[in-house]
């Protein structure tokens, strides 16, 4: 018992300690952009820019296709049962309200945020960042802070390409398709919307981006030495970031629909 009991406070010191680590951490990136300084700024921005440009758009041809299919597929299952659903309310229910930020959320972990994490874990094994603090640069402004906004915005981005190609993209192509009826669809979506769903969702994309970016980038600089460990961190901050994306979901939600 003595052995078991000493476990698990050693387990939750331990992670008691990581999410203190990964807070500061967010903090510091959070300070460095309030700081803003000239020198630097064109490359932290151009760096931004290739990371949104990488997380977002070259990720559309993806997106757009699991957005159709989640959008179509919701669509046609509630409209055979419509007379027992609102059918504008469980669109934005399911989609505006939690399938858009998880799945826009897990999207961007399996295709970006990974590769930042093994891009970081490299940098730190081969001693770039060493080379780059010998240089007298702040590694975390110039490597963490353009990636950590870059995943923010296109996380919102993303967000907001799902919502708009499930709800609207997913209409179309039962109408095109099919000879399901689902009466005056569109307009049962503006009325079910609400200011509160649309802040809802932008609130849990920016968080999940916040989360998912400070997680990758942590776990990242955590790689000092050995390159066999780059595939089993990565593998950790994948999972971390969709276990806290899931908690931050559920809490915001209770905050705001409970």
């Amino acid at each position: 018992m003595d052995y078991i009991a000493g476990y698990i406070g050693r387990k939750a010191t331990s992670t008691l300690n990581h999410i203190l680590n990964l807070f500061a951490f967010t903090c510091r990136i959070f300070v460095l952009i309030l700081q803003r300084p000239k020198a630097g700024r064109a490359l932290v921005r151009r760096i931004s820019l290739e990371q949104v440009y990488f997380t977002c758009v070259q990720a559309l041809p993806i997106i757009i296709p699991i957005a159709l299919v989640f959008g179509s597929m919701l669509i046609i299952q509630f409209a055979k049962i419509s007379g027992q659903y609102d059918l504008g309310k469980t669109m934005v229910m399911l989609i505006v309200r939690e399938l858009g930020p998880i799945v826009t959320a897990l999207l961007v972990i399996l295709r970006s945020a990974t590769a930042v994490t093994i891009e970081i874990s490299f940098m730190n094994t081969f001693h770039e960042i060493d080379t780059i603090e010998m240089a007298g640069i702040d590694p975390m402004r110039i490597v963490c802070l353009p990636k950590f906004i870059g995943i923010t915005s296109a996380m919102l981005c993303l967000f907001i390409v799902f919502d708009i190609v499930a709800i609207i993209g997913g209409y179309s192509v039962i109408w095109i398709f099919t000879h399901i009826t689902m009466g005056n669809f569109m307009a049962q979506i503006g009325r079910a919307i609400t200011a509160t769903d649309i802040v809802v969702g932008i609130i849990k994309a920016m968080f999940f981006g916040i989360i998912i970016a400070a997680t990758c980038l942590k776990h990242g600089f955590s790689i000092k030495k050995l390159i066999t460990d780059v595939p089993v961190n990565n593998s950790k901050a994948a999972v971390e970031c969709f276990f806290y994306c899931l908690v931050i979901n559920v809490i915001i939600s209770i905050l705001f629909y409970m």
